[in-house]
């Protein structure tokens, strides 16, 4: 009885186990290309064209110095509010079961499909003057709409999903086995939320804030709304810039764009080494040095 024998596998084949693999990745690449890297690398030329003489020129003027504080202090403090809110909304959705516990987790998402020109009107309408909460905190003398308080309220609505989305899977993978292993040992909930639970969620509670700060720099439609846009007091960076534009102050909004896109940049770095440093620090512990 005779037998067939059969090619040998190569090493390409090993390589390329699916069909099509290279003509696949040479397409994504070259609409990645089209799409991302070929603006922002001419962004990036502009940039490094004009000098260090018209960086100081553009990062000098008083506007634009307000624009950018107001900016990165608005995306900085709505981060953090957003990740303590995140946190916990995530935590409600994976440890309890309660009715409409499905609509609250697919509200969390609403920030991703909604307009953002829609939240900034609906926010603005909510904490102006005559809103439905506005009107009861101005008298107070907390004044919401047409404020950097507003802008930073925008902020927490368009970040707050970063921060349920990325603690979420970590908390249903993390179970309650280490937490029912700490009390059983005697140790208290502050103990146990200090020593277990939060070394394994800071990863993604870090991984959250890089991208509700990185989503906050350049957030715009529900910012102008609820901001006023006053010069020096609540004009944003992302708006400045269209100013700029307008004025045909090309090196000006060249210089600004360029500030924010180095900032996301660095989130986005700091987001791919949060899990790889925290995976080598759990080796050593585990290992030892």
């Amino acid at each position: 009885m005779s037998t067939i024998a059969l090619p040998p596998l190569t090493a390409s084949r090993w390589r390329r186990p699916l069909p099509g693999f290279g003509l696949s990745i040479g397409l994504g690449l070259a609409w990645l290309s089209l799409v991302v890297l070929l603006p922002l690398a001419a962004l990036t030329i502009r940039a490094a064209g004009l000098g260090a003489e018209g960086w100081l020129r553009a990062v000098q003027d008083p506007r634009v110095q307000a624009a950018l504080k107001l900016s990165f202090g608005a995306a900085f403090a709505a981060s953090v509010l957003a990740l303590f809110a995140g946190a916990l909304i995530a935590w409600v959705l994976v440890r309890y079961r309660f009715p409409g516990r499905r609509l609250l987790d697919a509200l969390v998402d609403l920030p991703f499909a909604l307009p953002t020109a829609v939240a900034g009107i609906a926010l603005t309408a909510i904490y102006s003057s005559n809103g439905w909460v506005g009107r009861w905190l101005e008298p107070a003398g907390f004044k919401i709409a047409y404020a950097p308080a507003g802008i930073v309220i925008a902020l927490v609505f368009i970040g707050l999903p970063f921060a349920v989305r990325t603690v979420q899977p970590v908390l249903e993978a993390l179970g309650r086995e280490q937490e029912e292993a700490a009390a059983s040992l005697g140790a208290s909930r502050l103990t146990t939320l200090r020593r277990v639970i939060l070394p394994e969620l800071l990863p993604a509670l870090l991984t959250g804030f890089s991208l509700a700060f990185a989503r906050g720099l350049g957030e715009y439609g529900s910012v102008i709304f609820i901001a006023g846009n006053l010069p020096y007091k609540t004009e944003i960076a992302p708006l400045l810039i269209t100013i700029r534009l307008e004025e045909y102050d090309y090196n000006g909004a060249i210089a600004i764009a360029a500030l924010l896109l180095a900032a996301s940049f660095i989130c986005l770095l700091a987001i791919n080494a949060i899990p790889s440093l925290f995976a080598h620090e759990r080796r050593e512990r585990r290992h030892g040095p």
